[in-house]
């Protein structure tokens, strides 16, 4: 499906309620699975998180992710902890692209079961599940959360818990610490020093207990976006999000300031409002590498406004659901910029044309359709496979009509 939004003016003063954080959510879940006394509310009704609970509750041999790289990484540690059970897992076309030989090998470590069907370091996987009795880990610091998270998510279920070294630089601070946050929430001891993370093993039955996912960060990134490249006067409220967050994608509230967007904490809702128009001689410089999420809707906005924009610390958008740094250049060049790429980063040159009427092609990739419609406000213009938004946000375009965004 693809949609063409018309040049679009947004409703002032509305208000919108995001699903829960995918991030959280498919922490909680796989906690949930391992310790069934916890409940979980606002739960993501995002595909990847309605994929993680599926499969989580599958008596299945085959687990199949479709595109949901976070569920293959965390379900590719929890079906190893499950002994005597055969799993398979496997995925799209492009997950069978996506490297998870980092992971395996940290759970080989650890004493898993793990064979790769088609080729080497990549899905599908064979899991033969074992009761894992090592304890001892080291791995890149540089590697994606994503693995680090898997690990430490079962970690309190091993027989001797975990300690993890992870070597150099770490990238990706903020979704450790989430994981290590909801661990301490629902019970579990950790220590986070220097490079190395420990984990406890579990040896009291936790009390049942009800956690609460906020609201998506990632998916707010949309709405300052568009008050970003509004006039001056714009707000929007969007819930529920908190004041001291767990998701690093909260840093929106600082990056945005330099679009002149403000945001006010309030009653478990943030305001967004356009509170100066941004001269568009500035330069936007940013370090993403605990946030790189949020890259393609910032490029966006840049060119939306104008404005140069050099952001590094992109490095793991290379492995994500494209290689989302060439699709960047190559969509934002259809529209007239000129965007300049590494393995790393994006420098986008300072413009004064959108070319109108342009089809943005998606590449199976929900944040390349979504950080593009916000230009709707500057030309029209067309998101193909449109509905690709469902694997984060599934009510992205009926919230953007009821805000205005004049669709067909």
């Amino acid at each position: 499906m693809d949609i063409s939004i018309q040049k679009s003016k947004l409703v002032n003063h509305q208000k919108v309620q995001i699903t829960g954080s995918k991030s959280e959510s498919n922490r909680l879940l796989l906690l949930q699975a391992l310790y069934p006394q916890i409940s979980i509310t606002n739960v993501s009704n995002s595909d990847d998180s309605v994929l993680m609970q599926k499969a989580l509750t599958s008596d299945e041999k085959l687990i199949d992710i479709h595109h949901a790289g976070t569920a293959m990484r965390f379900l590719t540690a929890y079906f190893s902890t499950l002994k005597d059970r055969e799993t398979i897992i496997t995925g799209s076309p492009r997950m069978k692209e996506r490297p998870i030989k980092i992971l395996v090998d940290a759970l080989k470590m650890l004493g898993a079961e793990i064979t790769y069907l088609e080729n080497d370091g990549f899905p599908p996987l064979r899991i033969i599940g074992k009761e894992l009795t090592e304890h001892k880990v080291t791995l890149e610091a540089n590697v994606s959360s994503q693995y680090i998270s898997a690990l430490l998510l079962i970690a309190s279920k091993l027989e001797n818990g975990l300690e993890l070294t992870l070597k150099g630089k770490i990238t990706s601070v903020p979704y450790i610490n989430m994981t290590l946050s909801l661990l301490n929430s629902i019970g579990i001891e950790t220590d986070f020093v220097d490079n190395t993370i420990s984990v406890q093993p579990n040896t009291m039955h936790l009390k049942p207990q009800t956690l609460t996912v906020e609201s998506d960060w990632s998916s707010a990134s949309y709405f300052y976006s568009l008050i970003a490249l509004s006039a001056v006067g714009t707000e929007i409220t969007i819930a529920a999000y908190k004041n001291k967050s767990l998701q690093g994608d909260s840093v929106l509230a600082v990056i945005y300031e330099k679009f002149g967007v403000t945001t006010t904490f309030e009653n478990e809702s943030i305001t967004l409002h356009k509170s100066a128009t941004i001269d568009n001689t500035s330069k936007i410089e940013l370090d993403l590498k605990n946030a790189p999420d949020i890259a393609q809707t910032i490029a966006v906005t840049a060119f939306g406004l104008g404005l140069e924009c050099y952001m590094v610390g992109l490095h793991t958008l290379k492995i994500k659901e494209t290689d989302r740094l060439v699709a960047l250049k190559t969509e934002l060049e259809k529209l007239g910029a000129e965007v300049l790429i590494t393995d790393l980063s994006l420098y986008l040159k300072s413009s004064n044309k959108i070319n109108s009427d342009i089809a943005i092609a998606t590449y199976n990739d929900h944040r390349m359709a979504m950080a593009f419609a916000p230009l709707g406000l500057k030309v029209p213009i067309v998101i193909e496979n449109a509905d690709v938004v469902s694997k984060s946000y599934p009510q992205f375009w009926e919230d953007f009509t009821a805000i205005g965004f004049n669709l067909k």
